[in-house]
């Protein structure tokens, strides 16, 4: 046997025995309900992931709810593209803007409250699979919300409801009572090189 042949046969022989590893392993799991997933950290990435599931969901024909929190009225790519899907996707864009354009709380909580109340529906809505609550980690920060509140509603949902969360700081009663938590870090940024963001890659 040559030297390519008995490299070809050690590597068949340790696959099968991931692949048996593998099947023992996922013999275990089970279906699960609907899961609570939170994209936080200070990296780029965590609506960019999250649409990517919305784009995901659509895939399989399912139905889907997005609720912006802190966008405001600021046109994204994101926004016009899953638009085309009036039937698939309910899109709400409910923020006042940046929390440094705004310089006004007591608006900012009211459009968060507002916000709130239509991602409560959205949770209840026996039509949507999926519900993206785009920033919401941003309203919490602030306490615009109610974070209590917050945490008994989204444990009061169907229990069939995938519901995502994304933004960073998000806070510890939401990461307790997520099935997963992502942390994007930040290594390098072109912000931080003077570039402003772009078109197709930041909104």
């Amino acid at each position: 046997m040559s030297d390519e042949e008995q490299k070809n046969a050690e590597h068949k022989a340790a696959m099968q025995a991931l692949k048996a590893e593998r099947d023992a392993m996922m013999a275990e799991k089970v279906d699960a309900p609907g899961l609570l997933l939170v994209h936080t950290g200070d990296g780029k990435g965590k609506s960019t992931a999250a649409f990517g599931m919305v784009a995901r969901a659509l895939g399989w024909n399912q139905k889907v709810g997005i609720v912006q929190y802190i966008k405001g009225k600021w046109i994204t790519g994101e926004r016009q593209f899953f638009k085309r899907f009036p039937e698939s996707v309910r899109y709400e864009v409910m923020g006042q803007g940046f929390t440094w354009d705004t310089q006004d709380r007591a608006r900012d909580i009211e459009a968060a409250e507002a916000a709130w109340k239509t991602s409560v529906e959205m949770l209840h809505d026996p039509d949507l699979d999926l519900v993206l609550l785009d920033e919401l980690n941003i309203a919490l920060r602030y306490d615009y919300l109610d974070i209590d509140k917050v945490v008994a509603d989204l444990k009061a949902r169907p229990r069939d409801k995938h519901v995502v969360i994304t933004g960073r700081n998000a806070k510890p009663q939401l990461i307790e009572i997520a099935d997963l938590v992502t942390e994007m870090t930040l290594v390098k940024h072109p912000f931080e090189q003077g570039i402003k963001a772009q078109r197709g890659i930041d909104f």
